[in-house]
Protein backbone atom coordinates (compact mmCIF):
# COMPACT_ATOMS: atom_id res chain seq x y z
CA UNK A 1 0.00 0.00 0.00
CA UNK A 2 1.26 3.83 -0.56
CA UNK A 3 2.77 5.15 2.39
CA UNK A 4 2.06 8.92 3.50
CA UNK A 5 3.62 11.12 6.01
CA UNK A 6 0.78 12.03 7.99
CA UNK A 7 2.80 13.79 10.89
CA UNK A 8 0.78 11.33 13.42
CA UNK A 9 2.14 9.40 16.54
CA UNK A 10 2.26 6.05 14.95
CA UNK A 11 2.23 2.11 16.53
CA UNK A 12 2.60 -0.99 14.75
CA UNK A 13 2.49 -4.37 15.45
CA UNK A 14 4.58 -7.08 14.22
CA UNK A 15 3.51 -10.50 13.47
CA UNK A 16 5.78 -13.46 13.67
CA UNK A 17 6.50 -15.49 11.22
CA UNK A 18 6.90 -18.58 12.72
CA UNK A 19 5.08 -19.15 15.80
CA UNK A 20 2.17 -16.28 15.35
CA UNK A 21 3.64 -14.45 18.41
CA UNK A 22 2.93 -10.33 18.48
CA UNK A 23 5.57 -7.48 18.95
CA UNK A 24 5.76 -4.49 19.32
CA UNK A 25 6.92 -1.31 17.65
CA UNK A 26 6.11 2.27 18.80
CA UNK A 27 6.97 5.58 17.04
CA UNK A 28 7.81 8.11 19.42
CA UNK A 29 8.52 12.17 18.73
CA UNK A 30 12.42 11.36 20.35
CA UNK A 31 13.67 8.83 17.03
CA UNK A 32 16.41 7.63 19.59
CA UNK A 33 13.53 5.67 21.06
CA UNK A 34 11.84 3.74 18.95
CA UNK A 35 11.23 2.17 15.81
CA UNK A 36 9.42 1.82 12.75
CA UNK A 37 8.67 4.79 11.26
CA UNK A 38 7.43 6.12 7.95
CA UNK A 39 4.79 4.42 7.41
CA UNK A 40 0.92 6.49 7.22
CA UNK A 41 -1.35 5.30 9.80
CA UNK A 42 -4.76 3.97 8.12
CA UNK A 43 -7.29 5.65 9.82
CA UNK A 44 -10.67 3.75 10.71
CA UNK A 45 -14.13 4.78 12.79
CA UNK A 46 -15.26 4.65 16.17
CA UNK A 47 -17.91 2.85 16.62
CA UNK A 48 -20.74 2.37 19.16
CA UNK A 49 -19.47 1.26 22.21
CA UNK A 50 -20.42 -1.91 23.09
CA UNK A 51 -20.06 -2.71 26.97
CA UNK A 52 -20.81 -6.38 27.39
CA UNK A 53 -22.22 -5.96 31.15
CA UNK A 54 -25.17 -3.99 30.15
CA UNK A 55 -24.66 -1.12 32.25
CA UNK A 56 -23.55 -2.59 35.51
CA UNK A 57 -19.76 -1.43 35.93
CA UNK A 58 -18.39 -4.54 36.21
CA UNK A 59 -15.19 -6.53 35.10
CA UNK A 60 -15.53 -8.77 32.87
CA UNK A 61 -15.73 -12.31 33.89
CA UNK A 62 -13.55 -13.87 31.04
CA UNK A 63 -10.01 -12.46 31.37
CA UNK A 64 -8.24 -11.49 27.63
CA UNK A 65 -4.54 -12.75 27.42
CA UNK A 66 -2.55 -9.90 27.84
CA UNK A 67 1.03 -10.31 25.93
CA UNK A 68 4.22 -8.92 27.12
CA UNK A 69 5.78 -6.97 24.67
CA UNK A 70 9.32 -6.02 23.83
CA UNK A 71 10.34 -2.87 21.92
CA UNK A 72 12.83 -2.81 19.24
CA UNK A 73 15.05 -0.18 17.32
CA UNK A 74 14.09 -0.37 13.37
CA UNK A 75 16.45 1.25 11.37
CA UNK A 76 14.42 1.47 8.14
CA UNK A 77 11.96 3.92 6.62
CA UNK A 78 10.20 3.83 2.99
CA UNK A 79 7.70 6.06 1.46
CA UNK A 80 6.29 6.15 -1.96
CA UNK A 81 6.08 10.12 -2.18
CA UNK A 82 3.85 10.36 -5.29
CA UNK A 83 2.20 7.41 -6.14
CA UNK A 84 -0.38 8.64 -8.34
CA UNK A 85 2.59 8.96 -10.84
CA UNK A 86 3.85 5.75 -10.58
CA UNK A 87 3.67 3.09 -13.61
CA UNK A 88 6.15 0.36 -14.62
CA UNK A 89 6.68 2.25 -17.86
CA UNK A 90 7.31 6.05 -16.19
CA UNK A 91 9.19 4.48 -13.06
CA UNK A 92 8.61 5.01 -9.17
CA UNK A 93 9.68 7.31 -7.06
CA UNK A 94 10.96 6.06 -3.14
CA UNK A 95 11.76 7.96 -0.19
CA UNK A 96 14.37 6.16 1.81
CA UNK A 97 14.63 6.98 5.63
CA UNK A 98 17.40 5.18 7.55
CA UNK A 99 18.94 5.95 11.24
CA UNK A 100 22.25 4.35 9.73
CA UNK A 101 24.34 4.43 6.49
CA UNK A 102 22.17 1.95 4.26
CA UNK A 103 21.75 0.29 0.87
CA UNK A 104 18.65 0.50 -1.07
CA UNK A 105 18.29 -2.13 -3.85
CA UNK A 106 15.74 -2.50 -6.14
CA UNK A 107 14.44 -5.69 -7.92
CA UNK A 108 11.85 -5.24 -11.13
CA UNK A 109 10.03 -8.71 -11.77
CA UNK A 110 10.62 -10.50 -8.84
CA UNK A 111 9.45 -13.95 -8.69
CA UNK A 112 7.03 -14.48 -5.92
CA UNK A 113 7.64 -18.02 -5.15
CA UNK A 114 11.08 -17.51 -5.17
CA UNK A 115 10.93 -14.05 -2.87
CA UNK A 116 9.03 -16.42 -0.26
CA UNK A 117 11.55 -18.96 -0.34
CA UNK A 118 13.78 -16.72 0.35
CA UNK A 119 12.57 -15.21 3.30
CA UNK A 120 12.50 -18.77 4.79
CA UNK A 121 15.98 -19.55 4.41
CA UNK A 122 16.62 -16.54 5.75
CA UNK A 123 15.17 -18.51 8.77
CA UNK A 124 16.17 -22.13 8.21
CA UNK A 125 19.27 -22.00 6.09
CA UNK A 126 21.45 -18.43 6.06
CA UNK A 127 21.05 -14.70 7.12
CA UNK A 128 19.77 -12.04 4.67
CA UNK A 129 21.51 -8.48 5.38
CA UNK A 130 23.18 -8.00 2.05
CA UNK A 131 21.90 -7.62 -1.26
CA UNK A 132 24.08 -10.49 -2.67
CA UNK A 133 22.47 -12.81 0.17
CA UNK A 134 18.82 -12.16 -1.10
CA UNK A 135 20.22 -12.76 -5.06
CA UNK A 136 21.41 -15.86 -4.20
CA UNK A 137 18.15 -16.95 -2.15
CA UNK A 138 16.44 -15.86 -5.10
CA UNK A 139 18.52 -17.54 -7.79
CA UNK A 140 18.74 -14.16 -9.54
CA UNK A 141 15.25 -14.87 -10.58
CA UNK A 142 14.59 -11.11 -11.27
CA UNK A 143 14.42 -8.68 -14.47
CA UNK A 144 16.82 -5.92 -13.41
CA UNK A 145 18.31 -4.48 -10.31
CA UNK A 146 19.12 -0.77 -9.55
CA UNK A 147 21.29 0.35 -6.29
CA UNK A 148 21.23 3.39 -4.32
CA UNK A 149 23.94 4.14 -1.36
CA UNK A 150 21.74 5.95 1.60
CA UNK A 151 23.35 8.20 3.94
CA UNK A 152 22.72 8.21 7.31
CA UNK A 153 19.07 10.64 7.64
CA UNK A 154 19.14 11.21 3.98
CA UNK A 155 16.00 11.65 2.86
CA UNK A 156 16.75 12.17 -0.77
CA UNK A 157 14.14 10.63 -3.48
CA UNK A 158 15.71 7.99 -5.38
CA UNK A 159 14.03 7.09 -8.71
CA UNK A 160 14.08 3.52 -9.95
CA UNK A 161 12.63 2.48 -13.64
CA UNK A 162 12.91 0.01 -15.80
CA UNK A 163 15.36 0.12 -18.81
CA UNK A 164 13.29 1.12 -22.50
CA UNK A 165 15.36 -1.99 -23.98
CA UNK A 166 13.31 -3.96 -21.15
CA UNK A 167 10.12 -3.64 -23.13
CA UNK A 168 8.24 -4.28 -20.38
CA UNK A 169 4.55 -2.82 -20.23
CA UNK A 170 2.94 -5.27 -17.48
CA UNK A 171 3.94 -8.48 -15.49
CA UNK A 172 0.79 -10.54 -16.65
CA UNK A 173 -3.00 -11.48 -15.34
CA UNK A 174 -3.46 -11.62 -11.49
CA UNK A 175 -2.12 -13.77 -9.29
CA UNK A 176 0.85 -13.38 -10.98
CA UNK A 177 4.54 -15.22 -10.80
CA UNK A 178 6.61 -11.97 -10.89
CA UNK A 179 6.18 -8.73 -8.19
CA UNK A 180 6.46 -5.76 -10.14
CA UNK A 181 9.22 -4.25 -7.76
CA UNK A 182 10.75 -5.59 -4.42
CA UNK A 183 12.98 -3.31 -2.36
CA UNK A 184 15.69 -4.40 -0.02
CA UNK A 185 17.16 -1.82 2.65
CA UNK A 186 20.77 -3.34 4.12
CA UNK A 187 23.17 -1.72 6.77
CA UNK A 188 25.82 -0.58 4.94
CA UNK A 189 27.97 -1.28 7.49
CA UNK A 190 29.38 -4.61 9.53
CA UNK A 191 29.52 -2.67 12.52
CA UNK A 192 25.88 -1.85 12.29
CA UNK A 193 24.75 -5.20 11.85
CA UNK A 194 25.98 -6.36 14.86
CA UNK A 195 23.79 -3.53 16.77
CA UNK A 196 20.64 -4.11 15.32
CA UNK A 197 18.11 -7.03 16.01
CA UNK A 198 16.82 -5.92 12.79
CA UNK A 199 19.05 -6.03 9.83
CA UNK A 200 16.99 -5.92 6.82
CA UNK A 201 14.10 -5.17 5.31
CA UNK A 202 11.85 -6.14 2.26
CA UNK A 203 9.14 -3.94 0.82
CA UNK A 204 6.83 -5.45 -1.77
CA UNK A 205 5.68 -2.74 -3.85
CA UNK A 206 3.04 -2.81 -6.28
CA UNK A 207 3.10 -0.78 -9.45
CA UNK A 208 0.97 0.17 -11.94
CA UNK A 209 1.02 -1.23 -15.52
CA UNK A 210 -1.06 -1.52 -18.65
CA UNK A 211 -3.25 -4.88 -17.52
CA UNK A 212 -3.56 -3.70 -13.24
CA UNK A 213 -4.07 -0.20 -12.79
CA UNK A 214 -4.48 -0.27 -9.14
CA UNK A 215 -2.26 2.87 -7.48
CA UNK A 216 0.72 2.23 -6.54
CA UNK A 217 1.37 0.98 -2.94
CA UNK A 218 3.58 -0.90 -0.76
CA UNK A 219 1.58 -4.34 -0.39
CA UNK A 220 4.16 -6.04 2.17
CA UNK A 221 6.73 -5.06 4.65
CA UNK A 222 8.84 -7.45 6.17
CA UNK A 223 11.58 -6.89 8.90
CA UNK A 224 14.38 -9.46 9.34
CA UNK A 225 16.05 -9.93 12.42
CA UNK A 226 19.96 -11.02 13.26
CA UNK A 227 18.36 -13.80 14.82
CA UNK A 228 16.97 -15.54 11.87
CA UNK A 229 13.10 -14.44 12.04
CA UNK A 230 11.19 -12.40 9.94
CA UNK A 231 7.84 -10.10 10.96
CA UNK A 232 5.19 -8.54 8.64
CA UNK A 233 4.53 -5.39 9.71
CA UNK A 234 1.10 -5.00 10.61
CA UNK A 235 -0.46 -1.61 10.86
CA UNK A 236 -2.55 -0.55 13.80
CA UNK A 237 -6.20 1.43 13.46
CA UNK A 238 -6.00 4.26 15.38
CA UNK A 239 -7.23 7.87 15.18
CA UNK A 240 -5.17 10.90 16.56
CA UNK A 241 -5.43 14.58 16.74
CA UNK A 242 -4.95 15.38 13.58
CA UNK A 243 -7.62 15.89 10.72
CA UNK A 244 -8.80 11.88 9.28
CA UNK A 245 -8.02 11.66 5.52
CA UNK A 246 -9.96 10.80 3.28
CA UNK A 247 -9.59 7.64 1.06
CA UNK A 248 -8.62 9.77 -1.84
CA UNK A 249 -5.75 10.89 0.77
CA UNK A 250 -4.86 7.71 1.81
CA UNK A 251 -4.24 6.01 -1.75
CA UNK A 252 -4.72 8.83 -4.21
CA UNK A 253 -7.05 7.86 -7.22
CA UNK A 254 -8.45 5.02 -5.08
CA UNK A 255 -11.69 3.67 -6.52
CA UNK A 256 -14.42 1.30 -5.81
CA UNK A 257 -12.42 -0.51 -9.14
CA UNK A 258 -9.21 -0.25 -7.16
CA UNK A 259 -10.68 -2.11 -4.17
CA UNK A 260 -12.38 -4.97 -6.61
CA UNK A 261 -8.55 -5.33 -7.94
CA UNK A 262 -7.39 -6.03 -4.55
CA UNK A 263 -10.17 -8.29 -3.37
CA UNK A 264 -9.71 -10.47 -6.88
CA UNK A 265 -5.73 -10.44 -6.05
CA UNK A 266 -6.53 -11.11 -2.16
CA UNK A 267 -4.77 -8.17 -1.22
CA UNK A 268 -7.42 -6.32 0.04
CA UNK A 269 -7.10 -7.19 4.07
CA UNK A 270 -9.93 -7.58 6.22
CA UNK A 271 -10.19 -3.74 7.90
CA UNK A 272 -13.35 -2.67 8.20
CA UNK A 273 -14.21 0.99 5.55
CA UNK A 274 -15.16 3.06 8.84
CA UNK A 275 -14.97 7.09 9.54
CA UNK A 276 -12.90 8.61 11.27
CA UNK A 277 -13.21 10.98 14.28
CA UNK A 278 -10.49 13.14 15.22
CA UNK A 279 -9.59 11.98 18.86
CA UNK A 280 -7.05 9.97 20.70
CA UNK A 281 -9.18 9.39 23.93
CA UNK A 282 -10.82 6.23 25.01
CA UNK A 283 -13.92 5.55 22.39
CA UNK A 284 -15.59 4.16 25.59
CA UNK A 285 -15.15 6.95 28.87
CA UNK A 286 -13.66 9.88 26.26
CA UNK A 287 -11.38 10.79 28.73
CA UNK A 288 -8.35 8.65 29.30
CA UNK A 289 -5.65 8.58 26.87
CA UNK A 290 -5.73 5.17 23.82
CA UNK A 291 -3.31 2.94 25.09
CA UNK A 292 -4.42 -0.99 24.50
CA UNK A 293 -4.39 -2.87 21.31
CA UNK A 294 -6.82 -5.69 20.61
CA UNK A 295 -6.01 -8.50 18.81
CA UNK A 296 -6.55 -9.86 16.48
CA UNK A 297 -8.70 -6.88 14.90
CA UNK A 298 -6.02 -4.35 16.26
CA UNK A 299 -7.86 -1.54 17.32
CA UNK A 300 -6.23 0.42 19.26
CA UNK A 301 -9.17 2.28 21.13
CA UNK A 302 -9.55 1.50 24.79
CA UNK A 303 -7.71 3.38 27.80
CA UNK A 304 -6.40 1.62 30.62
CA UNK A 305 -9.53 1.85 32.92
CA UNK A 306 -11.91 0.41 30.15
CA UNK A 307 -9.70 -2.21 28.82
CA UNK A 308 -10.59 -4.99 31.94
CA UNK A 309 -14.84 -4.14 30.66
CA UNK A 310 -14.52 -6.16 27.05
CA UNK A 311 -14.46 -9.61 25.72
CA UNK A 312 -15.49 -7.25 22.58
CA UNK A 313 -13.73 -4.52 20.68
CA UNK A 314 -16.10 -1.75 20.79
CA UNK A 315 -15.63 -0.85 17.36
CA UNK A 316 -16.07 -3.98 15.18
CA UNK A 317 -16.93 -6.41 17.99
CA UNK A 318 -14.82 -8.79 17.07
CA UNK A 319 -14.20 -10.86 20.08
CA UNK A 320 -10.90 -9.93 21.95
CA UNK A 321 -8.10 -12.83 22.09
CA UNK A 322 -5.38 -10.84 23.19
CA UNK A 323 -4.53 -7.44 24.27
CA UNK A 324 -1.44 -5.27 24.66
CA UNK A 325 -0.38 -1.87 26.01
CA UNK A 326 1.40 0.97 23.95
CA UNK A 327 2.65 2.53 26.89
CA UNK A 328 3.72 1.10 30.53
CA UNK A 329 2.71 3.19 33.53
CA UNK A 330 5.66 4.74 33.55
CA UNK A 331 6.17 5.74 30.30
CA UNK A 332 2.87 7.61 30.35
CA UNK A 333 3.24 9.33 33.55
CA UNK A 334 6.78 10.13 32.13
CA UNK A 335 4.69 11.74 29.12
CA UNK A 336 2.19 13.66 31.19
CA UNK A 337 4.54 15.04 32.95
CA UNK A 338 6.73 16.46 29.86
CA UNK A 339 2.97 17.60 28.66
CA UNK A 340 2.57 19.46 31.75
CA UNK A 341 5.57 21.19 31.55
CA UNK A 342 5.38 22.48 28.26
CA UNK A 343 1.69 23.89 28.92
CA UNK A 344 3.22 25.65 32.07
CA UNK A 345 6.42 26.90 30.93
CA UNK A 346 5.33 29.83 28.21
CA UNK A 347 5.09 32.97 29.66
CA UNK A 348 4.93 32.50 33.64
CA UNK A 349 7.58 33.42 36.23
CA UNK A 350 8.51 31.45 38.80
Amino acid sequence: MATRGLGLRRHFALRGSGDGSMRRIRSCAARGACCVHRWSVILFGLGVPVILRNSEETESSTRVLKKRMRQVKNPFGLEIPNPAAASVTRGVTLTPDCLEDCVLTCYWGCNVQKLHEALQKHVYCFRIKTPQALEDALYNEYLYKQQHFIKKNDKAEKYCQLPEDAQVVDFGPVPRAHYPLVALLTLADEEDREIYDIIAMVAVIHVPDESYRLSCRILYQYLLLAQGQYHDLKQLFMSANSPAPSSSDTFPGESSTDRGLLEKAGLAGDEPELQEENSKDCVVCQNGPVNWVLLPCRHTCLCNGCIKYFQQCPMCRQFVQESFPLCSKKEQDEDESTHVLQDVLPGRVF
